[in-house]
């Protein structure tokens, strides 16, 4: 491991020259590759140098602790015990960073809401959940953009797509795949009863065309009139768009924008998305088939997280985490609960990394 950790520091040493070098500078393209290397390694050199200081620190504290007596040596005791801590920590730190990297995190995400049982209250959960993530993005600093919805007559949402974009998304969103459940007392229940419904939440990595290509003569696409709620037409030219991938029968339809290869584009955008998630899948399954998580996968299929509004809580069933700051969460401040699962699946990584290393 210091071997590796060794290399990356002397490749960022590296680096940094060649982004400094004024003939780098002057070249965009590779200025912008050099400067995402460095980026992409520079957590894990900052902590194995803080490391390395850190190992400096026990050696002198400890010799002071050798050579000292009475209430001195009872400080260098203790400074030592610090001073452990901290490394332990800082390897901790350094074995998750080296764990590899999804090349996914990077990428924006396409986010799909859809109600499921549970009626019209179904609907209005996915409304408040397509909130809570909108509210999180403009915290992260996220753009948003609706790519299509469809609305129930309450305030409700049948189902929403949504791409959002910035820095490392998909990182922070790739694990609120997964069926989400609610309990509380709709504002239709006349009598209080408590009613449970849920909502299924589909995050998927934003593929370009480089990364799945897609063939003509797979696709067949059907144009149609627009229409709103009950009906109502919205226009009266054929600028909605019906994509379907023949070989997979996913469907993709867009109607938000009057003009048809808008709609044809976002459509195509989307269907890009749920092609990439299928192939990563079957990837996933191949390779991971007998390591799979006790905890669960991640995927839609499963429950994750029930929202319990008598009870003010929030639990995530997967790490066995739970706040009463469900108010708080469904406003946006998703943070410390992203933070906890996120965390809890790089340590499940990092175990499975070392049970391959350990492997004959």
């Amino acid at each position: 491991m210091f071997d590796k950790l060794n290399a990356v520091e002397a490749r960022y040493d590296e680096l940094m020259q060649l982004v400094s070098d004024p003939a780098v500078q002057s070249e965009p393209a590779e200025y912008r590759k050099h400067a995402k290397a460095l980026a992409d390694i520079q957590s894990l050199v900052e902590r194995f140098r803080a490391y390395k200081g850190v190992l400096t620190e026990v050696g002198q504290t400890q010799e002071l602790l050798d050579s000292s007596e009475g209430d001195m040596r009872d400080l260098a005791e203790q400074e030592l015990a610090l001073l452990h801590e901290r490394r332990d920590a800082l390897l901790a730190e350094i074995k998750l960073l080296l764990v590899p990297k999804d090349p996914n995190d990077e990428k924006n995400v396409i986010l799909e809401i859809r109600a499921g049982t549970g009626g019209d209250e179904a609907g209005l959960f996915g409304a408040d959940l397509f909130r809570m993530y909108s509210r999180f993005a403009e915290h992260q600093g996220w753009r948003i953009e609706v790519l299509s919805i469809s609305e129930t007559g309450v305030g409700g949402l049948k189902e929403v797509i949504a791409v959002i974009e910035g820095r490392r998304v998909y990182s922070q969103l790739k694990y609120e795949s997964g069926v989400h459940r609610v309990q509380r007392i709709p504002s239709t229940e006349a009598s209080g009863r408590i009613h449970t419904s849920t909502a299924t939440v589909a995050v998927l990595p934003e593929a370009e065309e480089v990364d799945v290509q897609i063939d003509a003569k797979d696709l067949r696409i059907d144009t149609f009139c627009s229409s709103g709620p009950g009906g109502q037409s919205v226009n009266t030219t054929y600028s909605a768009v019906r994509v379907t991938h023949l070989p997979t029968n996913i469907v993709v339809s867009q109607q938000d924008e009057k003009s048809q290869i808008k709609n044809k584009a976002k459509a195509m955008k989307v269907l890009r998305s749920r092609l990439y998630e299928l192939e990563m899948k079957k990837q996933q399954d191949a390779i991971a088939k007998d390591r799979r998580s006790q905890v669960g996968t991640g995927e839609r299929s499963e429950k994750i997280r029930t929202y319990n509004f008598p009870q003010n809580r929030i639990t995530d069933h997967r790490i066995n985490f739970t706040t009463h700051q469900l108010t708080a969460v469904l406003d946006g401040d998703l943070s410390e609960l992203v933070e906890q699962v996120v965390t809890h699946f790089q340590s499940e990584k990092l175990k499975q990394a070392q049970e391959v290393s350990a492997e004959p």
